[in-house]
C-alpha cells in the first residue's frame, strides 16, 4: 500500500479539514439561531436537508465500500486501504451528518408541529431505523478494521438496500403526510 493511502499526517489534515467545515456549519447556525431572521426556519431546514444528504451519501457508499473489503485478502494492501476508507466516511462525514440532521431535525419537529401528528411519529421512526442501519455499519467498521468476522459480499448487498427503502419512506412522510 503507498504511503499516501495511510499516511497519518494526511489523515490529520483530513480530519482538520472536516473540523473546520463543521465548526463553519455551527457558526453559521449560531448566526442564524441568534440573528433570528424572519426565514429562519426556512434556513434550518435547508440545513437539515444538507446534512441529510451528506449522511445518506454515506450510507449508501458505505455498503458498497464491505462488498469489495469482504472480497479483499485479509492483511493486504486493500484490505488497508478499504480500513482508511472506512474509518474516515464514518467519522468525517456519516457521523458528524447524522448528528447535525438529528438536531436540526428534532428542532423542527418540535419548533414547527410541536411532535404532533401521525407523519411525523411514523417519519421519527423510520429515521430511529435508518439511524439502527449507522450503528450496524459502524459495528461493521470495527469489526473489518480488527480484520474480525466478516459478513458475505451478498449481505452486504442486501444492506444496501435498507438505507434507500428508509430514505423512500422518510421523505414521503415528510412530503406527502399521508397521516
Amino acid at each position: 500500500m503507498t504511503e499516501r493511502q495511510i499516511d497519518q499526517r494526511l489523515g490529520k489534515k483530513a480530519r482538520l479539514r472536516a473540523f473546520v467545515a463543521i465548526a463553519m456549519f455551527i457558526a453559521i447556525l449560531a448566526g442564524l439561531v441568534f440573528g433570528q431572521p424572519d426565514n429562519l426556519y426556512l434556513w434550518i431546514k435547508a440545513l437539515h436537508i444538507i446534512a441529510v444528504m451528506s449522511w445518506m451519501a454515506g450510507l449508501l457508499y458505505m455498503p458498497r465500500l464491505f462488498i469489495y473489503h469482504t472480497d479483499a485478502v485479509v492483511g493486504s494492501d486493500q484490505s488497508e486501504t478499504f480500513k482508511v476508507m472506512e474509518q474516515r466516511l464514518l467519522k468525517v462525514i456519516m457521523n458528524p451528518a447524522m448528528m447535525i440532521s438529528w438536531g436540526l431535525g428534532l428542532y423542527l419537529a418540535w419548533s414547527v408541529y410541536g411532535f404532533q401528528g401521525g407523519w411525523l411519529h411514523a417519519k421519527l421512526l423510520f429515521v430511529v431505523l435508518l439511524t439502527g442501519v449507522h450503528v450496524h455499519f459502524s459495528r461493521a467498521v470495527r469489526a473489518f478494521a480488527t480484520d474480525g468476522v466478516r459478513r458475505t459480499a451478498r449481505y452486504w448487498r442486501l444492506m444496501n438496500e435498507a438505507p434507500t427503502v428508509l430514505m423512500i419512506l422518510i421523505v414521503i412522510m415528510a412530503v406527502v403526510k399521508p397521516f
